[in-house]
C-alpha cells in the first residue's frame, strides 16, 4: 500500500497547490513585515529512516530564536502573524513541497530536530523511524507535542498499522477542523 499513500500525497498537493500558493504568497509580506526575516523558515529535521532534510514553513518565530524545539524556546518567541498562522495551520503550507518531494507525506510522524535523542531513539526502538514524516499526525490529533518524547513516539507508532486511505482522510479532516494542538509553544505547556 506504500505506492498507494505516495499517489495519494502527491495526487492532494497537486489539487491543493493553487490555493496553498495563493495563500502562502499573500500572508508572506505580512510575515516578513512582522518578523523582519526571510517568510519561508528553513530547518534541518530528521526524516524517513533517520535521514536529515530541510523543512519549509512559514515564519512564526523572531528571527533571532534558538534553533531549539518550540517547547524549548517558548510562545514569547512568537510573532504576531505567528500565533494566526500557527493556529489556522497556515505555517504548514510551504511543506506540500517537502510532501511533493518526497521528504514528507501528508500524514504520518511529525519530523523532529536531529538534537531530540529522546524522540529519535524511542522512534527508532518502535520502527517510527521507516515512517516518512507527516504534516499532520496521530499524535498532533491527540494534542501531543515533542514535550513529551516517550508518548509521542508511541503515539507515532500507532501510525504503524496497514496503511489505509480512510485513515488519512480522517486525520487529515481533523486537522482541517483545528482538532489538537501539538504545540506547546502556543499553548503554554
Amino acid at each position: 500500500m506504500k505506492p498507494l499513500k505516495r499517489v495519494f500525497d502527491v495526487l492532494v498537493c497537486l489539487v491543493i497547490a493553487a490555493p496553498a500558493l495563493v495563500v502562502t504568497l499573500a500572508v508572506m509580506p505580512w510575515v516578513w513585515l512582522d518578523s523582519g526575516g526571510s517568510p519561508i523558515f528553513r530547518q534541518r529535521r530528521v526524516g524517513r529512516d533517520g535521514r536529515i532534510f530541510t523543512m519549509l514553513k512559514l515564519r512564526t518565530m523572531r528571527v533571532d530564536t534558538p534553533d531549539r524545539a518550540s517547547h524549548e524556546v517558548g510562545a514569547s518567541m512568537i510573532t504576531r502573524s505567528g500565533h494566526l498562522l500557527r493556529k489556522s495551520k497556515v505555517d504548514e503550507l510551504p511543506q506540500l513541497w517537502n510532501v511533493l518531494t518526497g521528504d514528507m507525506s501528508l500524514v504520518g510522524p511529525r519530523p523532529c530536530l536531529p538534537s531530540q535523542v529522546q524522540l529519535i531513539e524511542e522512534r527508532a526502538r518502535l520502527g517510527v523511524l521507516g515512517l516518512r514524516p507527516g504534516i499532520t499526525g496521530v499524535a498532533q490529533i491527540a494534542g501531543l507535542d515533542m514535550s513529551e518524547p516517550v508518548a509521542l513516539a508511541h503515539a507515532d507508532a500507532a501510525y504503524l498499522s496497514p496503511w489505509t486511505l480512510r485513515r488519512d482522510l480522517m486525520l487529515l479532516m481533523q486537522t482541517a477542523l483545528g482538532r489538537g494542538s501539538g504545540d506547546a509553544a502556543v499553548s503554554g505547556r
